[in-house]
């Protein structure tokens, strides 16, 4: 997916040609296919070739792909998740990483307080 939404518009071949390790031109045929399939692509058809394009955003394909990933393996637990993450990255993170976490962080507690005194009244 993130070759079709950098690209916009893409064929098989432009997709095989992209993904070095793809083990074959039916392989990307059959991904495409399944992602069409899905909803997440459609195709239009350019000379004998199929071109594929996105049918929802880059944020709400990601959007829904991370709350999958919570689902399947965090149990949506995003406690659990951030956990996870920050082990794999903890020694690759600086001082000012983890600042802006925390301002994410107290920005999303402010923002989510905000919300429980609406939900109060």
């Amino acid at each position: 997916m993130d070759i079709v939404y950098r690209r916009k518009m893409v064929s098989a071949q432009e997709m095989w040609d992209e993904i070095p390790d793809f083990p074959s031109y039916s392989a990307v045929r059959s991904v495409l296919s399944i992602l069409e399939r899905k909803g997440l692509l459609t195709h239009s058809v350019q000379g004998k070739k199929y071109v594929y394009a996105p049918t929802i955003t880059q944020d709400r394909a990601v959007h829904s792909a991370v709350k999958q990933l919570l689902a399947t393996f965090f149990d949506n637990s995003l406690e659990k998740a951030l956990t996870a993450m920050l082990e794999i990255h903890e020694n690759d993170m600086t001082q000012d990483d983890f600042e802006r976490l925390a301002a994410i962080i107290a920005r999303a507690r402010k923002e989510g307080g905000e919300n429980d005194a609406k939900d109060d009244t």
